[in-house]
């Protein structure tokens, strides 16, 4: 069999593998609200919303000024990009993430956050 006959078959073959893979762990995926994160950004987003959220006065007192919710917050903490350069960092015993994402009104803010243990602080929203 000639090469180019056996690589539209293997191609083939890896296709519609792809799709019943696609297909299954899709429908998995949906049905029980698991989520795929195997990259870091997606992998520090998920924990840092796996535990509860608590607000320094600092973050309540811009959270009061309207510019910015906690929508805002929610959605930078799911669809935000984590700044590696400034995150990661030790804090008392925790570490501080840093993620910039954008409000409502499509301002990009950068929100700093500390992850311990048990908790996830908010301690501060900037714009940028």
């Amino acid at each position: 069999m000639k090469f180019k006959h056996r690589l539209a078959y293997y191609l083939f073959g890896a296709l519609l593998g792809g799709f019943f893979v696609i297909y299954f762990l899709g429908a998995k995926a949906d049905s029980k609200g698991v989520e795929f994160c195997y990259l870091p950004n997606c992998r520090v987003l998920k924990e840092l919303r796996s535990k509860s959220l608590e607000y320094s006065p600092e973050a309540k007192a811009t959270l009061e000024q309207n510019w910015v919710n906690l929508d805002d917050i929610k959605k930078t903490m799911q669809y935000g990009d984590v700044d590696f350069s400034k995150s990661n960092t030790a804090y008392k015993s925790g570490k501080v993430y840093v993620i910039a994402g954008k409000n409502s009104d499509n301002e990009a803010i950068t929100v700093t956050m500390i992850n311990y243990s048990n908790k996830v602080i908010l301690d501060k929203i900037e714009k940028r």
